[in-house]
């Protein structure tokens, strides 16, 4: 009961935002046909759950999303901590990272589909590429910033260039690490949802624009609040695993 007590606050504005959310629209200050009650949303959502369009649309934007994410986290840590370790990896890949960092990534949907055309390779490498340079940098910053008197310290006692990178730099990087992971969680749905919104023929962003386009925007503001929920519950999950692989540090 504690427990409840102490994360049930915490949610309080959700509450209030739906409260408001239903203030709103049963006065008349917000027109349904811009913003649907939320009775009728769940509705909407419940059929669209029982006609079995949302599992299957969802099914595929989560696994689009799972092998684009999880590819940019392999490689990205790879690369970034190379590039803390080796001079000559920082010398060749970091310009290119610094110079596509700050580009919108969005851009890359139209490059993808003109590469890879319509299928879901080009959502895949869009959200790949897109997530690869935040947690690249993230791994980079956190194996850069490796306590020096450590990897002494591990040399010292005669550990491999490559014992201490995997038992001493990667360890130190893995905060920045899993930090960089988390915000590129976050931009893998941004991607996801902006892809398939613009070239698709299933997954959750296409119902969103299929369904805005045909007017019933119930069942839209039913797909968008399913979206935001997916986010909401992997960024909770991420931050409970989170917690678990840096126990050792407490």
């Amino acid at each position: 009961m504690n427990a409840v007590a102490q994360i049930l606050p915490r949610y309080v504005p959700l509450l209030l935002l739906a409260m408001a959310w239903e203030v709103v629209t049963r006065t008349g200050l917000v027109p349904t046909a811009a913003l649907p009650p939320l009775d009728t949303v769940a509705a909407a959502w419940l059929d669209l759950a029982v006609g079995g369009d949302l599992w299957s649309n969802g099914v595929a934007s989560i696994s689009r999303g799972a092998a684009g994410l999880g590819l940019a986290i392999c490689l990205g840590s790879l690369i970034g901590v190379l590039m803390a370790w080796y001079k000559p990896v920082r010398i060749a890949v970091n310009p290119t990272v610094q110079f596509f960092y700050p580009m919108p990534k969005s851009a890359l949907i139209p490059v993808m589909v003109l590469w890879l055309g319509f299928g879901d390779a080009s959502k895949v490498a869009t959200i790949f590429i897109g997530c690869l340079l935040p947690i690249t940098l993230s791994a980079f910053n956190g194996a850069l910033g490796t306590e020096q008197v450590l990897i002494w310290s591990a040399r010292s006692l005669g550990a491999s260039r490559w014992r201490v990178l995997w038992e001493v730099v990667f360890p130190s990087a893995l905060p920045e690490l899993l930090s960089g992971i988390r915000t590129a969680l976050a931009l893998s749905f941004v991607l996801l949802v902006a892809s398939e919104l613009i070239v698709a023929r299933r997954g959750l962003g296409y119902m969103i624009g299929w369904l805005g386009d045909g007017g019933a925007y119930d069942a839209m503001f039913a797909v968008v609040l399913t979206v935001a929920l997916l986010g909401f519950l992997a960024d909770r999950l991420y931050l409970m695993l989170t917690r678990r692989i840096l126990a050792w540090r407490e």
